[in-house]
């Protein structure tokens, strides 16, 4: 039997508390425009390549935050995007391990990974 479901990541879900900040934040550390819309008070769908990225306050709860990375963001040059997120202000968690990658938190705690592709 062929499978009605493709094998296509649609979007990942992220649980915010609050949908406002984590936007201007994303949108921050993406390099993203600011003018996107919050849709129905609690969603907030970041423009992406690729599989998306929504941002949702309603699913959120201590218990919902991502306490490993779900999914990792790509960069070309690690050590810029190391230096980048340093500057931003986010919890550094790990140093760039093995040349390749490094995890951070967002402002809820949400553990996110950066790798070099």
């Amino acid at each position: 039997m062929t499978s009605p479901i493709l094998n296509q990541i649609g979007a990942v879900f992220i649980p915010v508390s609050d949908i406002e900040r984590s936007k201007n934040w994303y949108c921050n550390l993406l390099g993203l425009p600011l003018d996107g819309e919050v849709l129905f008070n609690h969603l907030y769908v970041v423009p992406m390549q690729g599989p998306g990225i929504v941002l949702d306050s309603r699913i959120f709860t201590t218990e919902a935050v991502l306490k490993v990375p779900s999914f990792h963001l790509n960069t070309e040059d690690i050590d810029a995007a190391y230096d980048f997120v340093k500057e931003s202000g986010a919890e550094l968690l790990t140093d760039i391990e093995h040349d390749h990658w490094f995890n951070f938190k967002d402002p809820d705690g949400n553990i996110l990974m950066i790798c070099r592709c």
